[in-house]
């Protein structure tokens, strides 16, 4: 299994994907699903993927291939970011076809979901949902953040953390979060972690890492979440039934010692 996602925010965009790959509880294997595109100094992009690991290499060939030639649509002809998720869309139903035939007899499932972001010159960064269709979503101001693979456990923290307004460390931040809570509930889902943070108009990949399971920033994040979920938690408003015990405790405590001080 996968999970991958995708924040965009006024100062630019966040990705974060884990690496684990599956084919049976006895076989995990790693395969990094964050692939980064910088065509040309007015441009940047970054696709994420989750699903049949062939159709991704087939789509990652074809855009390569297309760049290569420089010739019709490319990620350095499109002129829009919608234009550039629109020709990745292309790609992915056409090379989905190509494996469906391929594999009609396998029972194989060859279909991949993606997030597609970056920014082209002269225009906002922006991140898109593409479907197996071709067909794709943007974020919105509602919901600034994208998602693919499993994404349930992950998603609690960025409903409640997330805006446009959230600064670029932040929404990071939360990321690496959201991936951890996703990794402690599924055990398909796991490290190397990879994390990339992009500036608005800088049109460059400056804050790319990948963090190993014993990686310290990873160990830190995890154990400060959780002492400070326990400290939450432990802080929640009792019920009123352990209210009132809790006055009558505290009553009975002060006559006792006052009666000592007599």
């Amino acid at each position: 299994m996968t999970y991958c996602l995708a924040v965009s925010t006024k100062g630019g965009l966040v990705f974060c994907s884990d690496s684990r790959t599956n084919a049976g509880p006895d076989m995990l294997s790693s395969y990094s699903k964050m692939h980064v595109f910088n065509p040309c100094s007015d441009r940047v992009f970054v696709l994420l993927s989750a699903g049949n690991l062939s159709t991704t290499q087939a789509i990652l060939d074809r855009i390569k291939q297309d760049l290569e030639l420089q010739g019709g649509l490319n990620l350095c002809s499109s002129q829009k970011m919608m234009d550039a998720a629109r020709y990745i869309g292309q790609i992915s139903r056409e090379e989905l076809g190509r494996a469906e035939q391929a594999t009609a007899d396998s029972g194989i499932d060859a279909t991949v979901s993606l997030i597609f972001g970056g920014q082209i010159k002269g225009s906002d960064p922006a991140i898109y949902m593409i479907y197996s269709a071709g067909n794709f979503i943007s974020e919105s101001d509602e919901m600034p953040f994208l998602q693919i693979g499993e994404s349930k456990y992950g998603k609690p923290i960025l409903d409640r953390i997330l805006t446009r307004d959230t600064s670029l460390e932040d929404a990071a931040r939360c990321a690496v979060v959201s991936m951890d809570s996703t990794i402690k509930s599924n055990a398909t889902v796991g490290p190397p972690i990879e994390l990339l943070v992009y500036e608005k108009d800088s049109f460059e990949m400056n804050h790319h890492i990948k963090m190993d399971e014993d990686d310290t920033y990873l160990h830190d994040i995890k154990q400060a979440w959780n002492e400070a979920m326990n400290n939450a938690f432990r802080t929640l408003p009792l019920f009123h039934w352990e209210t009132r015990s809790s006055v009558n405790l505290q009553v009975v405590q002060e006559q006792t010692q006052n009666f000592k001080q007599e």
